[in-house]
């Protein structure tokens, strides 16, 4: 059986030149290719796709990971692979918390998005290798960056504790607990609560819920 991709991507050209990538490949079955993310979700209700290809930024508004969490959130959702241009760790983070089975750059081999394409399918992880790495590099920066204090803050986060919370539990004010949020966000290379739990998932520095 072909896994059936739908394309999500504002430049006419990269849509025009994924298509002809996949049809080389008798596996792969473009079922559409669109340039917002509304019609993203309109089309993976129409078509059900196995596999979105999704873009991050659309006309200079990063709208992809937004996308991503919407039709990760639908029922029985294909999954959603990224191909951006952008790879700063916050991006990444943001994607991968978003549902995101894959991080690959345009730059990227076409075999290795065809291979990503087939793996996604199959409810794999595939990341291009420069965004492994620096996921890898987070994993070890946050074991080595992050003090014990700090771990415990965010291990209260991702249990879903609010500062008022945090502070009870820890005998702490809130103005601590705030304190030491502003410093494990740019540990983590992120810039919110929820992203800081992802990283921190994603780098196995605190459990997975």
């Amino acid at each position: 059986m072909s896994v059936r991709v739908l394309i999500v991507d504002d430049h006419p050209l990269m849509r025009t030149g994924l298509t002809a990538l996949f049809d080389t490949d008798p596996t792969i079955e473009v079922v559409g290719a669109v340039g917002t993310t509304q019609q993203g979700l309109v089309e993976v209700g129409r078509t059900n796709p196995d596999v979105v290809l999704m873009d991050l930024q659309f006309n200079r508004v990063f709208e992809g990971a937004q996308a991503t969490r919407d039709i990760r959130a639908l029922p029985n959702p294909p999954a959603v692979l990224i191909l951006t241009n952008f790879d700063t760790d916050a991006d990444i983070v943001t994607a991968i918390e978003a549902g995101a089975a894959g991080y690959l750059l345009k730059d990227a081999a076409p075999d290795d998005i065809t291979g990503a394409v087939h793996a996604a399918a199959a409810g794999q992880t595939a990341l291009a290798p420069a965004v492994a790495t620096r996921l890898f590099a987070r994993m070890q920066q946050a074991h080595s960056s992050l003090s014990a204090r700090e771990l415990e803050v965010l291990e209260l986060v991702a249990d879903g504790c609010s500062n008022t919370d945090i502070a009870h539990r820890l005998h702490l004010s809130e103005t601590t607990v705030k304190s030491h949020l502003a410093h494990i966000y740019p540990k983590l290379g992120v810039n919110s609560r929820t992203a800081a739990v992802a990283a921190a998932r994603e780098a196995g520095v605190i459990g997975r819920s």
